[in-house]
């Protein structure tokens, strides 16, 4: 089976990376699939975040990334997805991705939505909430993968 798990990975986390590792032992094959919303601003631009992603995923063979525009769902038709993956770290979320989860089924005639809980240990991580402690100088060392927290000192001046 084929499995997708979007997002707008602005930026990936630890929660990310770690729904993504659990996903791969799940199915034959996993896209990761970055949200190219022009609508946003983006912290990161979408090429940087897709090299951030790939580099944080160094070693696991069964993923992919892409980027796509417009529905979530027909991007999943058209790469001939099986499931999409959702992550969830409170029962806050839970509303939200039943809504989104049932329309994507009715659009696409069929293709499921799994949830996973996100290890406790980082449910309280956002990328919002990455983004505001590290432009205020905070310490996201413990919150994001190693390249990402490599590209954060570069591009706003992090410190080690």
């Amino acid at each position: 089976m084929k499995a997708l798990y979007p997002g707008s990975f602005d930026p990936i986390t630890n929660g990310h990376i770690d729904v993504i590792q659990r996903i791969t032992k799940l199915y034959r094959e996993v896209i990761i699939a970055v949200l190219d919303n022009s609508d946003k601003k983006p912290f990161i631009p979408k090429e940087d975040r897709i090299n951030l992603i790939k580099e944080s995923l160094k070693g696991m063979d069964n993923i992919t990334v892409e980027s796509f525009k417009g529905l979530t769902v027909e991007f999943a038709k058209a790469k001939g997805v099986d499931v999409i993956v959702r992550g969830l770290r409170a029962p806050s979320d839970f509303e939200y991705e039943l809504e989104m989860s049932q329309i994507n089924y009715f659009l696409s005639d069929g293709i499921d939505t799994v949830f996973l809980m996100t290890n406790p240990k980082y449910s309280f991580i956002r990328s919002t909430r990455v983004k505001e402690v590290a432009e205020l100088g905070g310490d996201v060392k413990k919150l994001v993968p190693e390249p990402v927290f490599k590209y954060l000192c570069g591009k706003i001046g992090l410190t080690r």
